[in-house]
C-alpha cells in the first residue's frame, strides 16, 4: 500500500483538477460536514487523536468492555472447567470402580477355574490310581473266593458222584454173587449213597433175608427153601481144606460182601477224583468269567469317570486361559489409552 501512496495522491490531484474545470460549471465541490476519525492503514499508530476527548472516551469504553468480557469469559471458562473436571472425575471414578470390579471378578473366576482344575486333576489321579488299585485288590480277593468256592463245590459234587458210582458198583457186585435173588425188591431200595460202604449193615440185612427165606417160615411171605441162594450160601459156609468145617452163614456172607465193598473203594476214589477235578475246573472257569465280567464293569466305570474328570479339567484350563488372555488384552488397551492421554 505504501508503494502506491504517490500514485493515489496523483490520482486525487487529477480528480481535483477535473472538479475545478471551468468548462464544466455544473460540477460542485464536496464540502465535508464531519470530521473523519478513520485511521490510515499505512500509519495506524499516528498520535493524531491522542488529545481527542471523544476518541479517548471511545477507547476507554472499548477497553473496559473488552476487559469485562475477558473477565466474564475467564469466569465462564473456570466454571466450565470445574464442572467438566468434576464430571470427568466422576466418570473416571466410575470407570476405575467398574474396572476394579471387573478385574476382581475376572481374577476370582480365573482362580476358581484354576483351583477347580487342580482339585479335579488330583481327583482324577486318585480315582485312576487308587480306584484301579482297589478294584484289583477286590478282584484278587473275589478270584480267591471264587476258586475256593469252586474247589468246595467240586469236592461236594465229586463225593456225590463217587458215592453214586459206589452204589452202582456195590449193587453190581452183589448181583454178581446172586444176593439179589433173596429180595423181591431191587437192591437199590436199601443200598444208598449213605450206606453203600457199610459192610456190617449190608451183611446184617442180607443175613436176615437169608434166614427169612431159607431157615424160618415166619413170616411165611418170604419163606422159600427152594431158592437157589439157599444152597449157594450153604456152600459158602464150608471152609475149604482136608477137614471141611462149617462156619456161620452170616460170617460167610460178610466175607463176600467185604470183598465186594473193598473192591469198589478203588473205583469210587478214582471216580470221585475225576468228578472233583472236572467240576472244580468247570467251576473255576465259570467263577473267573463271572468275576472278570463283574469287575470289568467297575473298571470301565473308573475309566469313564477319569476321562470325564480330565475333560472337565481341560475345559477349566481352557476357560482360565481365555479369561486371562482377554484380561491381559484389556489391560494392554488401557495402558495404550493412558499413554495417549499422558
Amino acid at each position: 500500500m505504501k508503494l502506491h501512496y504517490f500514485k493515489i495522491l496523483l490520482f486525487s490531484l487529477s480528480l481535483i483538477i477535473l472538479a475545478h474545470n471551468k468548462n464544466k460549471s455544473y460540477i460542485t465541490i464536496h464540502t465535508p460536514t464531519t470530521t473523519s476519525r478513520v485511521l490510515i492503514e499505512c500509519n495506524i499508530y499516528m498520535p493524531n487523536y491522542d488529545n481527542d476527548p471523544n476518541m479517548n472516551f471511545v477507547k476507554e469504553n472499548f477497553h473496559k468492555q473488552t476487559e469485562q468480557r475477558f473477565h466474564e469469559h475467564d469466569k465462564r471458562m473456570i466454571k466450565n472447567r470445574k464442572k467438566y473436571k468434576e464430571k470427568c472425575d466422576k466418570e473416571i471414578q466410575k470407570i476405575i470402580l467398574e474396572d476394579k470390579v471387573e478385574k476382581s471378578l475376572a481374577e476370582k473366576v480365573e482362580k476358581c477355574c484354576l483351583k477347580c482344575g487342580y482339585g479335579l486333576g488330583g481327583v482324577a489321579i486318585s480315582v485312576g490310581v487308587l480306584g484301579t488299585a482297589i478294584v484289583n485288590v477286590l478282584k484278587t480277593a473275589a478270584l480267591d473266593g471264587a476258586i475256593e468256592t469252586a474247589i468246595s463245590k467240586g469236592l461236594t459234587e465229586g463225593a456225590a458222584m463217587g458215592a453214586t458210582k459206589g452204589v452202582a458198583e456195590v449193587i453190581t457186585g452183589l448181583e454178581t454173587l446172586g444176593i439179589n435173588k433173596l429180595f423181591t425188591d431191587s437192591l437199590g431200595s436199601f443200598i444208598s449213597t449213605a450206606n453203600y460202604n457199610e459192610t456190617s449193615l449190608i451183611t446184617e440185612l442180607v443175613n436176615i433175608r437169608y434166614m427169612m427165606t431159607c431157615k424160618t417160615s415166619v413170616p411165611a411171605v418170604f419163606y422159600n427153601p427152594n431158592n437157589s441162594m439157599c444152597n449157594i450160601i450153604e456152600t459158602w459156609s464150608l471152609v475149604e481144606g482136608p477137614n471141611r468145617a462149617n462156619v456161620l452163614a452170616k460170617t460167610a456172607i460178610g466175607e463176600r460182601i467185604t470183598k465186594v465193598v473193598t473192591g469198589v473203594k478203588t473205583t469210587v476214589e478214582a471216580a470221585k477224583k475225576r468228578a472233583t477235578e472236572k467240576v472244580t475246573a468247570e467251576g473255576i472257569q465259570t467263577m473267573i468269567a463271572e468275576v472278570n465280567a463283574t469287575y470289568a464293569i467297575y473298571q470301565n466305570a473308573i475309566i469313564a469317570s477319569t476321562v470325564a474328570i480330565l475333560v472337565i479339567v481341560l475345559v477349566m484350563v481352557i476357560i482360565y486361559l481365555i479369561l486371562r488372555y482377554r484380561r491381559k488384552k484389556k489391560m494392554n488397551k488401557k495402558l495404550q489409552y493412558i499413554k495417549l492421554l499422558n
